[in-house]
């Protein structure tokens, strides 16, 4: 039985972390609808921590909210998701242009080792961890440029993609060529060649973009079933 007191420390922010959570994994399937109501009887707590958390999920882009008709989880559009990854794309080439202008080689080198596919050393197959590294790979370039509002932008791509991207993760022949495309990437900018690391960043979101242009709702409930816990 939940106290009064458990039920204070329930708060929106950790309303919002749990829906996100329930959304990413598909434990609220694109399309259905959930609605104040029920959200706070199943959190125990009053509507309004809800209705701020599901206000921040919409402008996430996770969930359309429709005044007296509830909130609906928003549907994978696979041309709006590849129309994202066209846009990251070009922010990642910018991201690498002052990357490799202005990181030290010494942030690259530790960059490098973590990435390093010959080394199990902090090498994680779980997905939810795994996304977290490999969004964290390019969020620390974008901010090795220097540049602010890139670091801004392509958190909000991710936030829009992460959906497809712990999907992704699922095949360990994708981890394990994460592991190597991350790593030669800095190897190019080691050298200060950025010809050689926007080309390889090309090819490495172009096989993401691809896997999202190939799915439909179908394969994306196959997918959260053999989803790794």
């Amino acid at each position: 039985m939940t106290t009064r007191n458990e039920k204070s420390r329930v708060s929106s922010q950790d309303i919002y972390n749990q829906l996100k959570d329930m959304i990413l994994s598909f434990e609220l399937y694109p399309g259905s609808r959930v609605t104040e109501t029920e959200l706070a009887a199943r959190f125990q707590v009053s509507r309004t921590p809800v209705r701020e958390a599901l206000q921040r999920l919409e402008m996430d882009g996770c969930l359309v909210i429709r005044p007296k008709q509830g909130c609906f989880i928003r549907d994978v559009d696979i041309i709006e998701l590849t129309q994202y990854y066209d846009v990251r794309i070009a922010l990642e080439m910018h991201s690498l242009r002052g990357a490799c202008l202005q990181m030290p080689d010494k942030e690259l080198e530790q960059l490098a080792a973590q990435w390093d596919p010959d080394s199990q050393k902090g090498r994680s197959d779980v997905v939810d961890t795994m996304v977290d590294l490999e969004e964290s790979f390019h969020i620390t370039l974008a901010a090795g440029s220097g540049n602010d509002v890139l670091v801004k932008y392509l958190e909000d791509i991710n936030n829009r993609i992460r959906i497809i991207r712990r999907l992704d993760f699922t095949e360990k022949a994708r981890l394990d060529r994460t592991y190597r495309d991350h790593f030669e990437i800095v190897q190019y900018l080691l050298q200060r060649d950025l010809e050689g690391a926007q080309l390889k960043m090309r090819q490495h979101i172009l096989k993401s973009a691809e896997f999202a242009k190939n799915l439909t709702l179908t394969q994306l409930a196959q997918k959260r079933r053999l989803r790794p816990a």
